[in-house]
């Protein structure tokens, strides 16, 4: 699944006239970059959500003829949902029983979408959240054996205890925007309206295994930021 359905506020004026998804980086819109990243490692089946000018997403695919694979959408127009939300509404177009990843369409990064499933699989992990070493704000917060504890938001000093009893020998790393969830997590998933997928770890990692995956290949941008998209068009 691809999370395409945000305002893109960061990208204004861009985005007061295009979809986040659509905004170019380099030759290829953002949508594109993680489409086709997501063929070259197998992947035939894709659901996006949409809400910000979700026609012109349609229509950009359909030119595209879908890159050749089974596309299907999650249409948030009335109301955009967040990533708990607009997966839970995305649910019955799930069904399945394989691991299903799930990207933010603004990052892009060298991430082995196959390592990060034959960990998610081997570890037997409801979900596993690819994260890194890097600066930021928000951390999540994860024991030795990788399993999430907590969140943190060093700008405000906010700290939310998953295992309070492990936060303190907790390491913190940055989270991608992409994961790998079993099947079972969409039984689990709970909530209404808008919230965020973050908030149903937390709460899931008590009695289940959430776990970390720490990336260390080359490269991640967050393309949300027009810093970031400046550089990495300069690359």
């Amino acid at each position: 699944m691809i999370f395409a359905a945000g305002l893109g506020t960061r990208l204004r004026p861009i985005t007061d006239r295009i979809p986040k998804a659509l905004v170019h980086a380099g030759d290829k819109t953002l949508l594109q970059w993680v489409t086709e990243k997501m063929i070259r490692s197998g992947i035939r089946d894709v659901v996006i959500n949409i809400h910000h000018f979700p026609d012109q997403i349609r229509a950009f695919l359909e030119r595209n003829n879908n890159f050749g694979i089974n596309i299907q959408f999650s249409d948030e127009s009335d109301a955009i949902l967040d990533t708990g939300g607009a997966l839970l509404k995305a649910a019955p177009l799930l069904s399945g029983d394989e691991p299903i990843l799930v990207h933010n369409v603004d990052v892009l990064s060298s991430i082995s979408f196959r390592e990060l499933l034959e960990v998610h699989q081997a570890s037997g992990a409801l979900a596993t959240l690819a994260v890194r070493k890097r600066n930021t704000s928000r951390y999540l917060l994860f024991n030795p054996g990788m399993r999430l504890t907590g969140w943190e938001n060093r700008a405000t000093g906010e700290i939310r205890e998953a295992l309070p009893e492990e936060i303190s020998g907790s390491r913190p790393l940055a989270f991608s925007g992409i994961q790998m969830i079993s099947p079972e997590f969409l039984t689990l998933l709970k909530g209404e309206g808008k919230f965020s997928l973050i908030d149903a770890y937390l709460q899931l990692t008590r009695d289940h295994p959430v776990l970390g995956f720490e990336d260390h290949s080359p490269f991640w941008y967050d393309l949300g930021k027009p810093e970031n998209l400046e550089r990495f068009t300069k690359v």
